[in-house]
């Protein structure tokens, strides 16, 4: 074993042995001390931020910067091989299943998902690796149940989405520090198949989640130089695609590629994140209250205009502008239900594809058939790079319009806490994405749910019927939900559902949302692998 590097836990034997060599925990460990330092200080440089947007000070356009927006003269680099169409990209984590059905589904791409819809447990992880690792040398195929599970002779394109900046990888550590999430899911992946994967033709391709300043995308970019050259291949080869899905990030979209721009394959519409960073970067903002979560669709004016800009942006930089998740599973006991819930996913990718997209996200096999149709329909070319959009003109004020129409509904409040405690009984149980109500959700739609119950108790919002939204009105609807959820989450258990609803009760009197509900109950998946959790403040 590699010298200060400890792995802490002895879950998933096998997958270690196979994954976690001498050579890829060595490279971890480089990784970790050459930028573990400048991890930390854009992490504290985000704490700073939030204390300024809090005094009032607004979100805008970094005045440093605008000689990079002002240049027309640089671009991004090329798509990579594969990655000139993406009009349908299928995402989901990382379980042997999913990654097969995945990469068959008939989408472009796949991008496999260490983040937001997996549920970071040291097996999940590593096993992960696995997964992919298999799928990339069309080994994965295996049987279950007496059904057979076989890559198809042309699978998806492969991109991988580490976990954020701001997570631990708890289980492994490096002179007694955790290591960052980002650089331990990066780092396997890229050690393990980068070399592979050129040869087959493609390259290391990822999403890079959660970035809040052009800074962490320049920390990203450092990182993949250092990557390249410690494996000895040629620089440029990777290629990222950004999702932005902060608030902060949408004033740095260009500045964000610019650093980026060597390995740039675009930027992503994140827009249930995004949703979730607006409330919480405007958390000390009163006009800032938004209505039901239903109600805060891609044609509200600060979502429109946040798309309208990064499609702009994206095709004057010449990369990829890729549409949204379609969290929408098909419906297939309500044939009735069902054509009026596809009919929503129609009219989404066709609002879409006619704005400028490149792409589009999709959370389930079934739903490929209608987006690409719509794509197919109206994007006659791999790509829509010469849509320029130099009709756009974007604010600041308009990425900040507190328009939005709709009402704070009894209904709205049940749907939230529902979500909320479904999904973070799940989580703790080790499951990173769940269907409710035919919806798949992941950790961003139930940060919603967290944080809008947080911000109606905070700012004694009123429903449509008058009542105010206290802690003790949102404690009742609690306890009536809660004896439901493990009907539409049958996975989730009692234990894990009452750590959920203390959870939830307690946040929603906090004077702040907590940051991440992922980095709140890290502790109990740490625990769960056998691990003391020194790193993570307990949070109940």
């Amino acid at each position: 074993m590699v010298a200060g590097v400890q792995i802490h836990t002895k879950v998933a034997q096998d997958a270690q042995s196979q994954i976690l060599t001498d050579g890829a925990v060595a490279f971890l460990a480089a990784l970790h001390r050459t930028f573990e330092s400048t991890r930390q200080s854009l992490l504290a440089a985000r704490d700073d931020a939030q204390r300024r947007f809090d005094s009032g000070v607004p979100l805008d356009f970094p005045p440093e910067t605008a000689h990079i927006r002002a240049e027309p003269s640089w671009h991004c680099a090329p798509p990579g091989p594969g990655l000139e169409d993406r009009r349908v990209e299928i995402t989901g984590p990382t379980d042997r299943k999913m990654v097969i059905n995945a990469l068959n589904s008939g989408a472009k791409t796949f991008m496999a998902d260490f983040e937001d819809s997996s549920a970071p447990t040291f097996a999940n992880m590593i096993v992960g690796q696995v997964n992919l690792r298999d799928a990339i040398n069309r080994q994965i195929d295996f049987s279950s149940s007496g059904k057979q599970y076989k890559l198809s002779e042309n699978p998806a394109v492969l991109l991988v989405r580490p976990r954020g900046w701001h997570l631990d990888e708890t289980r492994v550590t490096v002179d007694n520090t955790p290591i960052s999430g980002s650089l331990f899911d990066f780092g396997l992946y890229f050690y393990t198949n980068a070399h592979e994967l050129i040869k087959r033709g493609s390259g290391p391709y990822f999403y890079l989640p959660k970035m809040e300043h052009y800074l962490e995308a320049r920390l990203w970019n450092d990182v993949f130089l250092f990557s390249q050259s410690y494996i000895g291949i040629p620089h440029n080869i990777i290629r990222a695609t950004v999702l932005i899905e902060t608030l902060p990030a949408a004033f740095q979209m260009e500045e964000i590629l610019f650093e980026l721009r060597n390995h740039s394959a675009g930027l992503n519409c994140g827009r249930w994140d995004y949703i979730f960073s607006a409330i919480k970067k405007r958390r000390a903002d009163r006009s800032a209250v938004l209505p039901d979560r239903k109600d805060v669709t891609m044609t509200v004016p600060f979502m429109d205009a946040y798309v309208r800009l990064l499609i702009q942006t994206c095709h004057k930089r010449k990369v990829a502008a890729m549409g949204g998740m379609s969290a929408q599973i098909p419906i297939k006991d309500d044939p009735k239900a069902n054509e009026v819930a596809m009919e929503k996913v129609r009219a989404d990718k066709l609002r879409e594809v006619t704005a400028g997209h490149d792409g589009t996200w999709i959370a389930h096999p079934l739903i490929n058939q209608i987006a690409r149709k719509v794509f197919d329909e109206n994007m006659l070319g791999p790509n829509q790079y010469h849509v320029r959009r130099e009709d756009v003109k974007v604010a600041a004020a308009d990425l900040l319009s507190s328009n939005v129409p709709g009402k704070i509904t009894e209904d709205g409040i049940r749907s939230n806490v529902s979500v909320a405690l479904a999904y973070c009984g799940a989580w703790i149980g080790g499951n990173g994405c769940i269907p409710v109500s035919y919806l798949m959700e992941d950790a961003a739609t139930a940060e919603i749910a967290r944080v809008q119950l947080w911000q109606w108790v905070k700012y004694c919002s009123r429903l449509d019927t008058g009542e105010q939204i206290t802690a003790t009105y949102v404690d009742r609807i609690i306890a009536e939900q809660a004896p439901g959820v493990q009907r539409i989450a049958p996975s989730v258990k009692d234990d894990h559902l009452k750590i959920a609803t203390k959870y939830l009760m307690d946040q929603v009197r906090q004077q702040w949302p907590s940051e991440f509900l992922t980095s709140d109950l890290m502790p109990y998946l740490t625990m769960a692998d056998g691990v003391e959790d020194k790193w993570h403040r307990s949070v109940l």
